[in-house]
């Protein structure tokens, strides 16, 4: 395959990608195109993006690649999207995230020691919007069940890996990502320009 041709493909599977893409996936497609080439054409096409002042820039995160707008053009596409789409969490709901995502796996019951309350609606409502997942089952009387964060949640943040998190004593700043991510253009249902977060979290011993 051309290199001309190798930047095109690469760009057109970002682009039209719901989720991030992982290095092996470009590869099974690309042909003769290794991890550091991946990397490289990436790399070359953010240098051509910055370069020419184009609406796009391509980001790593969740273990994979996916394509964004540049911040500083939030203020212009907000003006055409009047209507924010992600829903802001709430207060309650981002202070048991950052237990869970801290101290996986855990249990809801050691949730709610922790904070002091009882977290059944917050639990489901992190449940239903991908946030968090069952992992498996905590090896103590009756077996209860165990959470972790997912995949989503990492692309929610903008995050990585769960290596990326700030200290558990700085989790107010998972605050300030989530409002940071919120201040990017909301993307058009088909459009594949607004950076996302279902990777597995650790399992139950």
């Amino acid at each position: 395959m051309a290199l001309d041709n190798t930047h095109a493909v690469v760009e057109a599977m970002l682009f039209i990608s719901e989720k991030p893409l992982a290095i092996d996936q470009i590869k099974d497609v690309v042909d003769g195109l290794d991890a550091g080439g991946v990397r490289k054409v990436i790399d070359e096409l953010n240098a051509e993006y910055e370069q020419l002042n184009r609406g796009m820039r391509i980001t790593e995160v969740a273990g994979g690649f996916r394509m964004i707008t540049p911040p500083q053009l939030a203020p212009f596409l907000r003006k055409m999207y009047k209507q924010r789409r992600a829903e802001k969490l709430s207060k309650p709901a981002l202070e048991t995230l950052a237990i869970i995502a801290y101290k996986q796996p855990l249990t809801k019951l050691e949730i709610e020691s922790l904070r002091n309350v009882n977290v059944d609606g917050v639990m489901a409502s992190l449940l239903e919007k991908g946030l968090i997942r069952i992992t498996g089952r905590k090896n103590a009387p009756g077996r209860p069940i165990v959470y972790g964060t997912t995949r989503q949640f990492l692309e929610h943040f903008g995050l990585k890996s769960l290596e990326d998190l700030p200290k558990m004593e700085d989790f107010s700043e998972l605050k300030a990502a989530e409002e940071k991510t919120e201040t990017r253009a909301e993307e058009k249902p088909d459009d594949k320009t607004e950076e996302k977060k279902d990777e597995p979290a650790k399992a139950a011993e």
